[in-house]
């Protein structure tokens, strides 16, 4: 899985990036600061199952704090763009090559409006940030256009005469986009487009296709940064009526940054996501200060700075993914003692038979059964699993 963050230049992007993940990015208030990307591991927060048996967990990887797990997830930070990037101006191209990879975006937006269409700086307010919510979609659904272009006059002619079926077709058409035939399926029976031969699509019909494979497989969360500045709370209310179909999450990179680099060097007592901190360390008067402001005009109005709430959305809500625990009945600790040291992501519906190919191979072919070591009840291979189950896979030797 990989969750990429997008979006014009200068609105926070990095920023909001080294946020999530603490990673070593290069951040500068002018357009393009970011030209190649930035991968990273972020991590999304559950709730540890270890909290249902009164113990403590061992993570092997991410980690855990007063049993809230965090779970790792892939980030990707692409070169930003401008109006006109699958035409190639700014760093177009190249963002958009980079977005292959991504299972979802998160569109980091200055909600301020102090960052005008080419990335510069300019007076809050005096931009339109509902502007970059349509430039970004128009953009990406041009982009799918031209891929679905590329020789498709011949494609289609070779349709019509091998009478194949077409959304297997275009299914194979648009690989590179990550599209499954499923998918496809669906979304051609939805356009309606089935009504015409394959030949009689026009540029607005494939425009078209592109705008549904685009949402469909490239789902977005719009991040709405810089929510702490005067006149930025108007605009993202009014951008939520704007848009009534998007996600729109307020946040705010620089205050999250501040408490997680405060968090690291024990500064802090700090669960990324909450709404309050406890200052522990040798602080200087200035931090101090620094601090309170965020407590006081970010968590205090808005419950969190957002950036954890915006990752959290992302995998959970947009792609649908829930934590699955492996355990035992008689035993949640692994050989070396750990108690629950994994946690694995998984598409919702998946079954027991699932999990147990995700963990290894081999407990998939020699799948038995699995037991919730919760209930303790025996599930079959079939069994849908909810989140934050722990499971014991029983499998032939």
């Amino acid at each position: 899985m990989f969750v990429g963050v997008v979006g014009k230049p200068n609105v926070g992007k990095s920023t909001f990036f080294k946020a999530a993940t603490l990673a070593e990015v290069y951040i500068a208030n002018y357009p393009f600061a970011t030209i190649k990307p930035n991968s990273g591991v972020g991590y999304v927060k559950v709730e540890c199952a270890a909290k249902f048996f009164s113990q403590v967990c061992n993570p092997r990887e991410g980690y855990c704090l007063h049993h809230n797990r965090f779970v790792p997830v892939q980030m990707l930070d692409v070169a930003g763009l401008v109006p006109g990037a699958h035409e190639g101006k700014g760093m177009g191209n190249q963002f958009l090559d980079d977005l292959r990879q991504a299972d979802c975006l998160i569109h980091v937006i200055d909600a301020s409006g102090g960052t005008n269409d080419k990335g510069e700086p300019v007076e809050p307010l005096s931009y339109d940030p509902a502007k970059d919510i349509k430039f970004l979609e128009e953009e990406l659904d041009f982009w799918l256009l031209g891929l679905i272009q590329k020789g498709w006059d011949k494609f289609a002619r070779s349709i019509q005469q091998t009478h194949e079926q077409v959304q297997k077709a275009v299914a194979k058409h648009l690989t590179g986009f990550g599209a499954t035939e499923e998918v496809i399926e669906e979304i051609i029976k939805k356009s309606g487009l089935l009504e015409k031969k394959i030949t009689e699509w026009n540029d607005s019909d494939l425009l078209h296709l592109a705008s549904l494979v685009r949402k469909k497989v490239k789902p977005m969360i719009i991040a709405a940064n810089k929510m702490d500045v005067p006149g930025a709370k108007e605009n993202i209310e009014r951008l939520k009526k704007q848009f009534p179909g998007s996600l729109i999450i307020p946040c705010s990179s620089e205050s999250e940054l501040a408490l997680r680099e405060a968090a690291k060097h024990n500064l802090i007592d700090y669960i990324p996501g909450e709404n309050t901190f406890k200052m522990i360390g040798n602080l200087t008067d200035k931090q101090k200060s620094a601090l309170t402001f965020i407590q006081t005009k970010i968590l205090d109005v808005y419950g969190s700075t957002g950036v954890q709430e915006v990752l959290d959305t992302a995998v959970f809500k947009l792609l649908k993914y829930v934590p699955i625990f492996p355990g035992g009945v008689n035993r949640l600790a692994d050989s070396e003692g750990r108690i629950l040291p994994d946690c694995f992501l998984l598409r919702e519906g998946a079954t027991a038979l699932d999990f147990a190919y995700r963990i290894h191979t081999d407990l998939g072919k020699k799948f038995i059964r699995a037991i919730d070591v919760k209930t303790k009840m025996t599930v079959g291979k079939e069994h849908k699993l909810k989140p934050g189950d722990v499971i014991e896979i029983v499998a032939d030797k």
